[in-house]
C-alpha cells in the first residue's frame, strides 16, 4: 500500500454540481469526488486505501481555497482550466501517467475518443486500457475524463454519480 500523504486536508463544499469533497496534501490534490446529495456521501465516495487514511488524519479546513473557488466556478458553468493543479500520481503506472497527462490537455468544450487518447499517449492500440484508466480517475474535473468519449462520438461510460447523464450534462455545460 502506498503511504498516505503527509498533512492531509479535507475540504467538503456544495456546488452547482452537488457536493464536492477533496483531499489534498502539501501541493498535491489526492482525491476528488463530486455530484453528491450531501457532504457525507461526497466524503464516502473518496474511496478506500490512500484516502481512507488521509480522511482519518485530515484536518477540515482550507486546503487550496483558490482551487475550491475554481471548482465552484466550473460547476456554475464558467470555463476553468485546471491544468496547473498538481495531482498525486504515485499510484499510476507509466502508461496511466501518460494517459492522464494527455487527458489534461483536452481543451474545455472539446472531446477526444478513447482511441485517439491512446494514440496521443503513445499506445494507439490501447483504447480499452485508456477506458480503465479513466474509470479509475481519482481526480475527476481536474483530470477531465468526461471529455473522453467512445468511437463515433458516443458518450461511453462515466463513473461519477448520475453516470452518462452527468457526463452529458458536463459536456453540454462546456459546449455553451
Amino acid at each position: 500500500m502506498i503511504a498516505p500523504p503527509t498533512d492531509p486536508r479535507l475540504a467538503v463544499f456544495p456546488s452547482e454540481l452537488g457536493w464536492i469533497a477533496l483531499v489534498g496534501a502539501g501541493e498535491l490534490l489526492c482525491r476528488l469526488s463530486f455530484g453528491h446529495r450531501g457532504p457525507d456521501a461526497a466524503v464516502a465516495a473518496l474511496g478506500p486505501g490512500l484516502v481512507e487514511a488521509a480522511v482519518e488524519a485530515a484536518v477540515e479546513g482550507e486546503w487550496e481555497p483558490g482551487l475550491i473557488d475554481r471548482l465552484r466556478a466550473y460547476a456554475a458553468g464558467e470555463p476553468v482550466d485546471f491544468g496547473d493543479v498538481a495531482i498525486d500520481q504515485r499510484h499510476l503506472s507509466p502508461f496511466a501517467r501518460r494517459v492522464i497527462h494527455c487527458c489534461r490537455r483536452i481543451p474545455y468544450g472539446r472531446t477526444m475518443s478513447y482511441g485517439d487518447l491512446a494514440a496521443a499517449a503513445g499506445s494507439p492500440r490501447a483504447a480499452r486500457a485508456v477506458g480503465n484508466c479513466m474509470a479509475g480517475n481519482r481526480t475527476p474535473l481536474v483530470v477531465p475524463c468526461h471529455r473522453v468519449v467512445a468511437a463515433h462520438g458516443r458518450l461511453g461510460r462515466f463513473s461519477a454519480p448520475g453516470g452518462t447523464r452527468t457526463k452529458r450534462r458536463l459536456l453540454a455545460m462546456e459546449a455553451q
